[in-house]
């Protein structure tokens, strides 16, 4: 025979006793293995919580038609058609929620800045282009952040033209453009090139032709031009130096053996 355990002593008349819950033991059976399944746990727990709440009774919202019974014509249709009501969407999103995009953070709508040296009325030398090399009058800084040049062209054959700040090197010779205004019209879109309606009859004539077209300036970018060039050749006139800094517009810019720009002081 086994060895039995022995009773434990019983307690004297005037002690109570202290019961173990029960609730311990049916939890665990041994390390990692539950007698009950958490999903039973839950649905015990929550019959318990709601055994002493009071429920309060809701009022049923009237029921609103969703489809419609439409009339049909015709003998092998049925008579009788559900519609619905509202229709339901064609397309559906990828997406919960499409957050609608803003126009204001495009390109044309940035801020613009434009260094310190480049000021109205600098001479300014000129990195890229046709007219590399040449130096230049400043006239303003335009919406785009190009900047608008001139030659004048009677000094060195450049009309008004726009460049980036990046192509440019600012000397310290300035000339005083104070009282001059551009005309308003003269800005980004007075130079844009329209490109000409083509002939579809003479299109097809002229398959295997190749044909460059040149660019004419108009009367209105001349008459510009002369008025332009009228303010700067008086400013430069007026200038102390004003012969020199001529002489110094109609020279070409050009780098030595053994010179360095970055050394150099414009």
């Amino acid at each position: 025979m086994a060895p039995t355990k022995e009773k434990a002593a019983a307690a004297p008349k005037g002690e109570k006793t202290v019961k173990k819950s029960a609730g311990t033991k049916g939890k665990s059976l041994s390390d990692g293995v539950r007698r009950y399944l958490k999903r039973k746990q839950k649905v015990q727990k929550k019959l318990f919580s709601l055994k002493n709440v009071k429920r309060v009774k809701r009022a049923e919202k009237p029921k609103v038609a969703i489809t419609v019974v439409k009339k049909i014509g015709g003998a092998k249709n049925g008579g009788e058609r559900t519609v619905l009501l509202k229709k339901n969407k064609s397309y559906l999103p990828t997406k919960s929620i499409v957050r609608k995009r803003t126009g204001k953070k495009c390109f044309r709508n940035h801020k613009r800045n434009i260094r310190k040296t480049l000021k109205k009325g600098k001479v300014l030398i000129l990195l890229a282009g046709r007219h590399k090399g040449k130096r230049v009058v400043l006239l303003k800084a335009l919406k785009s952040g190009l900047l608008l040049v001139t030659g004048p062209f009677a000094l060195n054959s450049c009309p008004m033209r726009r460049i980036s700040q990046n192509y440019v090197i600012a000397t310290k010779t300035r000339v005083n453009l104070k009282d001059f205004k551009v005309p308003k019209h003269i800005n980004d879109t007075y130079f844009r090139r329209m490109p000409k309606k083509k002939n579809s009859r003479t299109a097809e004539r002229d398959i295997f032709a190749e044909k460059v077209e040149k660019y004419v300036p108009s009367e209105q970018r001349k008459t510009d031009q002369k008025t332009v060039d009228e303010a700067v050749l008086k400013a430069i006139k007026k200038h102390k130096e004003g012969k020199v800094v001529q002489r110094y517009l109609k020279s070409m810019f050009s780098l030595r053996s053994n010179q360095f720009p970055h050394r150099m002081q414009f």
